[in-house]
């Protein structure tokens, strides 16, 4: 069991929906995205995604591509970003992470080295966006086997037909992404987004928690209502890139977190 498992078993005994929270590791800077990252747990974060800077990230948009582009400016690495989740289980070894980005940074540095690295650095879970099922064989088979979760994406243009083939060897949980087109676009809308739930649920015995789209604590409670958790990213990244005192991102995120633990 990993520890996205623990965690989504101890929500399920206790009645809870899962808030998780996404940043740019390296935005602006390692230590402040350090300092937040220690501070997520304690505001209510359930699940910490940690985007990997790349230069070319074709499913965000402009807040997280320019959340990146600070991260690599600031001479933000791979080898950095796993240093950084390594900083962070000095002193708490319980909250998951799931690490979130592209391929070709893995790639580069060869998947079995990667994958030592990881785990040793107390990464969970892999989300690497353009990596089809076609491709399970890369990454996402030597990733269960190294004991890391290989969570995917679905979508509102994933059709039934697809479906099958997306939940093929998924684990942890599955990423709902709640509209069509990249990070940041557009609201998501639980009365769009429950049917979509429910399908994606009648389909897999994971979680299905919800990403894209939601900026506030009451959308964070709509969306956790009708999915077994949201997900909170661009509204979290665009404090971090306003210059707002760490203090105070910490407190936007407990916001939200509170909303989906209503939900």
């Amino acid at each position: 069991m990993t520890r996205i498992d623990a965690k989504f078993a101890e929500l399920k005994a206790a009645g809870k929906k899962a808030f998780v929270s996404y940043i740019m590791a390296g935005d602006p800077d390692y230590d402040t995205s350090l300092e937040v990252v220690k501070g997520l747990p304690g505001a209510g974060v359930d699940i910490i995604e940690l985007g990997l800077p790349f230069t070319d990230p074709m499913a965000d948009g402009t807040t997280i591509q320019l959340a990146g582009q600070r991260a690599l400016a600031s001479g933000m690495t791979l080898e950095r970003t796993l240093q950084l989740a390594t900083e962070f289980r000095k002193d708490d070894d319980t909250t998951p992470i799931v690490l979130m980005g592209y391929y070709n940074p893995i790639y580069n540095r060869g998947v079995e080295q990667f994958l030592t690295d990881a785990k040793a650095a107390g990464i969970d879970g892999l989300i690497v966006v353009d990596l089809p099922p076609e491709e399970d064989d890369e990454l996402c088979i030597p990733a269960q086997a190294a004991g890391l979760n290989f969570i995917r994406l679905a979508t509102p243009t994933t059709d039934d037909q697809r479906l099958p083939k997306v939940m093929q060897n998924t684990s942890g949980f599955v990423y709902y992404v709640s509209i069509t087109g990249i990070t940041g676009a557009a609201e998501a809308e639980a009365v769009d987004v429950a049917p979509e739930v429910a399908r994606i649920q009648a389909a897999s015995n994971l979680p299905v928690i919800v990403g894209f789209g939601i900026n506030t604590p009451e959308k964070s409670k709509a969306i956790a209502e009708v999915a077994d958790g949201a997900v909170v990213g661009s509204a979290i990244v665009s404090k971090i890139a306003s210059g707002t005192p760490v203090s105070e991102v910490l407190d936007f995120v407990r916001s939200l977190a509170d909303g989906a633990h209503q939900g």
